[in-house]
């Protein structure tokens, strides 16, 4: 099937761009100032990087959204599934994250900064749920594959277990949850240990369906 193919390299290849505009962030000026250890990555929005973060996360939520419609497509996942649920959840948390900015703390706290927060946890837990998910339905036959997306969905979700750690050690009259652990280090990652995830469901799905096709007749 030549169109899903084609959507599914549409896929990686937003995918592994919205990446590469990330990690740039970090190491261009003027936004290679940003703490990368303390910082979070939404902090890149509140200054002179704003349209690069903003596309980065949008690229990110492009090539999810064409991953989820190539699968369903292909049929190698439901479209009214748990994996998908949880996949849409995942691309519309990231739209929200670009339409409300970051709370600028130097300015004072902001209902926009608020969803964006809450956002962002919904992005970090749906995220890794959804990889678990779809990748016991798409690598059914492949344990490699599974075992590797999987595996990274897991990570990223114990990642995020730290910051439920210190949010809960705050409730029992701790520090703040924020300097439990170094959050920027802590968020990094998380997002990227997920989306990584997400790269070994595309590109194994690519790589399958490529065999697939040198072993089909029609291909001979």
């Amino acid at each position: 099937m030549p169109q899903a193919r084609a959507v599914t390299t549409a896929s990686l290849a937003a995918l592994l761009l919205g990446v590469t505009l990330m990690l740039a962030l970090h190491v261009v000026p003027p936004t290679n100032e940003v703490n990368p250890i303390r910082s979070t990555l939404s902090q890149y929005a509140l200054g002179p990087g704003k349209w690069a973060f903003d596309i980065a996360v949008l690229l990110v939520a492009l090539g999810s959204a064409l991953a989820l419609h190539a699968l369903v497509r292909a049929r190698a996942v439901r479209a009214r599934s748990a994996g998908t649920l949880f996949g849409s959840l995942w691309v519309v948390s990231l739209l929200v994250l670009v339409y409300f900015t970051k709370t600028d703390w130097s300015v004072g706290p902001s209902l926009g900064g608020t969803i964006h927060r809450y956002a962002s946890v919904v992005a970090f837990v749906s995220l890794p749920i959804a990889v678990l998910v779809i990748a016991r339905a798409v690598f059914a036959t492949a344990p490699g594959w599974r075992a590797a997306a999987q595996g990274l969905g897991a990570l990223s979700l114990g990642f995020f277990g730290l910051i439920v750690i210190g949010a809960v050690r705050m409730a029992a009259g701790g520090g703040p949850w924020w300097t439990f652990v170094p959050l920027g280090l802590v968020e990094r990652a998380i997002a990227f240990s997920g989306v990584a995830a997400i790269v070994v469901v595309v590109l194994g799905s690519l790589v399958r369906a490529g065999k697939s096709e040198e072993l089909s007749p029609a291909a001979a």
